[in-house]
């Protein structure tokens, strides 16, 4: 397995796409309900199959990744042969970025001096969807890059 096996959530949601999955591979729904009950380990390869190619398919649409903490923010653009970080450390005492109010007093100051901004690119060291995968399950979420847009415009 590539990445890992989607949630049970993340199937549920995924159930039209899962069946069609299946009956690309001439599985019905009796074939699967055996399948899962008599080679478990065979259900168990066919939905790790199914998970990488989802997997696969929203990393390699994924443009920017968002990772705010309390006292820092990391967020990234992810083109083709790189990836593009900006990162914000606060500096402002008993201030979080995970604090709506906080959060909101940065987007409205994000020239304050309490902020310190870095920017650097590098070139995937890895397969550049298993390095956004690895950056996600670090607690990273897909964005469609809002806030590395503004910040971008205001580093640049």
């Amino acid at each position: 397995m590539k990445y890992r096996q989607l949630t049970k959530e993340q199937l549920e949601a995924l159930h039209n796409e899962f069946a069609t999955f299946l009956a690309s591979q001439q599985i019905d729904v009796n074939e699967w309900n055996q399948i899962k009950k008599d080679k478990p380990h065979i259900a168990e390869e066919e939905l790790a199959l199914f998970s990488d190619l989802v997997w696969d398919d929203v990393l390699s649409k994924t443009k920017f990744i968002d990772h705010i903490s309390e006292t820092h923010i990391n967020i990234f653009q992810c083109t083709s042969k790189e990836m593009i970080r900006i990162y914000v450390k606060a500096e402002k005492e008993d201030f979080s970025f995970l604090n709506e109010k906080d959060f909101n007093f940065f987007l409205q100051n994000p020239l304050n001096d309490e902020f310190d901004y870095f920017k650097a690119s590098k070139k995937y060291e890895k397969e550049r969807n298993l390095e956004i995968f690895e950056l996600i399950e670090m607690g990273a979420h897909i964005t469609q890059g809002e806030l590395f847009k503004k910040l971008m415009l205001l580093i640049h």
